[in-house]
């Protein structure tokens, strides 16, 4: 008898997984969206209430729980000690892997606050988990906004410093940790350590980008300030023609250097909706100009902002407009990018919108609390979510191999520098020679953002998700690139290491005492499932 249950409950799973998938839109709308809604709004009254009570004065007395905290831990039997994570819930993360921190040994690290704001050195302080939305609120009024954010506003500032981010300013600045000051960060021992790229502690410094919380914890950043506008002039310039879109990407992102005199603007992104087809999108601070309309696209009833990118596209007719700043900045929070589209098919329809636009977007924090084990295998067996950064000389290679292996539309496409810091410089290995922009120290990079159900898996053809993502990551060791490790990584240790330099890495480690203390970067960010056995099984053949 148990045998026969036994057989019929892979049955049971395949039918209930395939009534998901043909019924997903009508789940996602009935369910998901109002318990989020209702989730959210949970979420910022807890959010609102922690801002009624800041108290920026009080960071050091913080930091000072959590020094006792980690030297209460330090004093535990060696048989005993785990290693340590913080105790922030894996849901409020926006990676798509869930580390096993009931393994580890937990350090509450309530740290909310912005703590100053430097107007003469165009810095801002700020507690680590202090959100886009909360920082852009904060700094877009008074003039402001960081060198570089995310489009996402739950995302954490934190999160990005230990992580990484880039956004459409990355062309001038390079990514997320080129505009870190200093960090403040609780090492093993209990100790409070400042680290900057000229004190003692430089080689820190260098080796916190890219750590993912596996060196010490962070208690606060120092971040760099641009200047802004009141408005985003945005040029929307579709173009026709591989070559022709990433000739475009090159040349207005400064690429291909002084011997192409053209003015590089403030925004440079692309949005390819066919392996021929995309927008090129080049933004500059305004003032507001006289004729120049003004398009609120972060409204709850507006068209979703890439819909109305595609809707140019196929006018084929170049477009400008004024956006608000931080709708620009927020600009593709309303569909997560394109990923609400694989849940909500229709949700784009103008009924839809008029109906239920305001319950958009879903919180990712709602979806990844409510991520079953069978949703997970499915998160990376039937969907592709990966940022990999690539030299922008290959783009037109990235665009056919990621066709290849994911036939997937759009792509995300943001250029950004990368900078050649040397010998032992941190995680990030140094750009080719060959790479290097002319008269420069930065090779010119480029985000590939691939989002969404690959087209096979659409088609209900034969696709392997395991041999697609290991074909991907060779690809991108091959041309030098890396990938953001907030997604599955598919990688061997020693293809991680050899996509990534940990000398620095491994030497900051033992130094600082993390070595026993806190998981390895290998360790913390791959999948906390075997996806290589799950994704074989979700195979369809």
């Amino acid at each position: 008898m148990a045998d026969k249950q036994a057989d019929k409950s892979p049955d049971l799973r395949s039918r209930i997984v395939a009534w998901l998938e043909e019924n997903r839109e009508l789940v996602v709308l009935l369910f998901c969206l109002p318990a989020s809604f209702v989730f959210s709004l949970l979420l910022s009254a807890r959010a609102w209430l922690r801002a009624r009570n800041s108290s920026p004065q009080h960071h050091d007395a913080r930091v000072r729980d959590i020094q006792r905290a980690v030297r209460v831990w330090g004093n535990d039997p060696a048989a005993k000690k785990k290693l340590l994570c913080t105790a922030r819930p894996n849901w409020l993360s926006l990676s798509t892997t869930f580390f096993r921190k009931d393994q580890c040994h937990r350090i509450p690290v309530p740290l909310y606050d912005i703590l100053s704001l430097d107007e003469a050195n165009m810095t801002v302080r700020v507690e680590p988990m202090v959100t886009v939305g909360q920082i852009t609120s904060f700094l877009v009024p008074r003039g402001y906004t960081l060198a570089v954010t995310l489009e996402i506003a739950d995302a954490t500032l934190g999160g990005l410093a230990m992580g990484t981010g880039m956004t459409t300013h990355s062309h001038k600045v390079g990514l997320y940790h080129e505009t870190i000051e200093a960090y403040e960060v609780v090492v093993a021992d209990g100790s409070v350590v400042r680290a900057t790229r000229d004190n003692q502690h430089a080689d820190l410094f260098k080796a916190l980008p890219w750590s993912h919380g596996s060196l010490a914890f962070l208690t606060a950043l120092e971040l760099k300030l641009v200047k802004v506008k009141p408005y985003v002039k945005l040029r929307y310039l579709p173009v026709r023609g591989q070559r022709a879109y990433c000739d475009a990407v090159r040349k207005y992102s400064g690429a291909l250097g002084p011997k192409e005199a053209v003015a590089v603007p403030d925004f440079v992104e692309a949005t390819i909706f066919s392996k021929d087809e995309a927008v090129v999108m080049l933004g500059d601070f305004s003032d507001g100009e006289p004729g120049v309309p003004v398009n609120h696209i972060t409204a709850w009833y507006k068209p979703w902002w890439y819909k109305y990118v595609e809707s140019i596209m196929r006018s084929g007719r170049p477009h400008e407009e004024l956006v608000p700043m931080r709708e620009y900045l927020l600009r593709h929070n309303r569909a997560i990018f394109w990923v609400v589209e694989d849940m909500l098919p229709n949700g784009n329809h103008p009924l839809f919108r008029l109906l239920f636009g305001w319950l958009l977007p879903p919180k990712p924090a709602f979806l990844k609390f409510t991520t079953t084990p069978g949703i997970r295998a499915l998160t990376f067996a039937k969907q592709v979510f990966q940022d990999i950064v690539l030299p922008i000389n290959d783009l037109e290679r990235q665009v056919d191999t990621s066709e290849e292996l994911f036939d997937s539309y759009p792509l995300l496409v943001y250029p950004c520098r990368v900078y050649d810091r040397g010998p032992k410089s941190g995680q990030l290995r140094r750009p080719p020679a060959k790479h290097l922009v002319p008269g420069t120290d930065y090779a010119m990079y480029n985000d590939l953002g691939i989002y969404g159900v690959p087209g096979k898996v659409k088609r209900r053809e034969p696709y392997d998700p395991v041999d697609a993502m290991r074909a991907m990551e060779k690809f991108t060791r091959g041309v030098g690139g890396f990938a953001f490790l907030y997604a599955d990584i598919f990688m061997t240790r020693d293809e991680f290491e050899a996509m990534f330099d940990l000398a620095l890495y491994e030497e900051v480690r033992a130094k600082y005492g993390a070595e026993g203390a806190f998981p390895h970067l290998f360790d913390k960010v791959r999948p906390e499932v075997d996806v290589i056995a799950i994704g074989k099984e979700y195979a369809t053949k």
